[in-house]
């Protein structure tokens, strides 16, 4: 998974505790000192995928497409990572003096594992929803939402 998702995630965050607001890609970025080129990429891969809202124009910028219940961390990882499966069986075990063509009937038992894993990860992040990370946070942090909307708040 690239680091793009980690980035992505935080800025879903961070709109939602900003509600309606519109936000430029390169505030977002610069809330964590993250490269705003860099930065837009994803947050435009985001806006593809129906998640954020792009609103162009002087008091443009992106703000969440629906409601952080509705946006799951598979829909993000998605977003940016594309849907592809995470492994891909090349059947190796047809290659080479240990092959044995009557064993290449059987489904190979290493991409069966890594299928059935990959499974399991994609239901639990299906599972979750931003709000989920969001009541997470608000948990064990109560103070960042209020910290998140004043460093915007301050920055307009």
């Amino acid at each position: 998974m690239n680091e793009g998702v980690e980035w992505a995630v935080h800025s879903c965050l961070n709109l939602a505790w900003l509600g309606e607001r519109t936000v430029p890609a390169a505030r977002l970025a610069a809330f964590y000192e993250l490269p705003a080129a860099y930065l837009n990429k994803q947050l435009q891969a985001l806006a593809r995928a129906g998640i954020l809202a792009s609103v162009s124009g002087p008091r443009g910028g992106f703000r969440l497409a629906r409601p952080p219940e509705k946006i799951t961390l598979m829909d993000v990882v998605a977003a940016i990572d594309g849907d592809e499966p995470a492994f891909r069986c090349t059947e190796i075990r047809q290659r080479g003096s240990a092959s044995d063509p009557a064993t290449y009937s059987k489904p190979c038992a290493i991409d069966s594992a890594m299928r059935k894993a990959e499974l399991a990860w994609r239901r639990e992040l299906a599972g979750q929803s931003v709000a989920d990370v969001m009541a997470t946070v608000e948990r064990s942090n109560p103070g960042v939402p209020d910290k998140v909307r004043r460093w915007f708040d301050d920055t307009r």
